[in-house]
């Protein structure tokens, strides 16, 4: 498992350093103009995308070797989020100033949850090696620890003027467009998610 880092994670590192600019650049352009930059939106986008897409196979939710860089696609993992027309720039200045502050609460329960997902990942590795499928309860864990670090994540960085909700549940009406994690087969890992 540990070989897929290698190759994604020295690419990661170079990306990620163009994303610390890509975020001071959007800080700025959404507090002056209201609105985030196309060109750096789909940036971001694409680049948490791909660290969804490694994250699921390193955790064991979808098989096969994910797809290298930005512009690479997963039938087995979804992630999109609708352009933001506007951003608040009040907000915008709340989150940068208190945003660790702000979202505490659910930093707390997530260090937890993932503490959790690291057992499971134990557990569940060996329950897929024996039986073929990955445990229906032990996958939503995973799946929904995911979807909620997503959502606080994409709360931090100016995806949504929206307070995250505290839970991992699929909320009505959510496809991934909201900046969620969208599972297309919770129940087993038969060459899907």
């Amino acid at each position: 498992m540990f070989y897929i880092m290698i190759p994604h994670g020295i690419l990661l590192m170079f990306l990620a350093i163009g994303l610390m600019f890509v975020r001071m650049v959007t800080f700025w352009a959404i507090l002056i103009t209201g609105k985030w930059p196309k060109g750096l939106f789909d940036y971001q986008v694409k680049f948490q995308r791909y660290g969804l897409r490694l994250n699921a196979r390193l955790m064991n939710l979808a098989d096969g070797y994910p797809a290298f860089g930005l512009s690479g696609t997963d039938q087995n993992t979804n992630f999109d989020i609708k352009y933001p027309e506007e951003v608040s720039r009040g907000t915008l200045l709340v989150r940068a100033l208190f945003g660790p502050l702000l979202t505490f609460p659910h930093q707390f329960v997530l260090m937890f949850r993932m503490i959790g997902v690291m057992f499971i990942n134990a557990i569940a590795f060996w329950a897929i090696l024996i039986t073929g499928k990955y445990p229906k309860g032990m996958f939503d864990f995973v799946v929904g620890t995911l979807r909620w670090q997503t959502r606080v994540g994409n709360y931090l960085s100016y995806y949504t003027d929206g307070y995250p909700p505290f839970t991992s549940e699929e909320l009505p009406g959510e496809s991934g467009d909201d900046g969620s994690m969208k599972q297309s087969n919770p129940d087993l890992l038969d060459d899907e998610l």
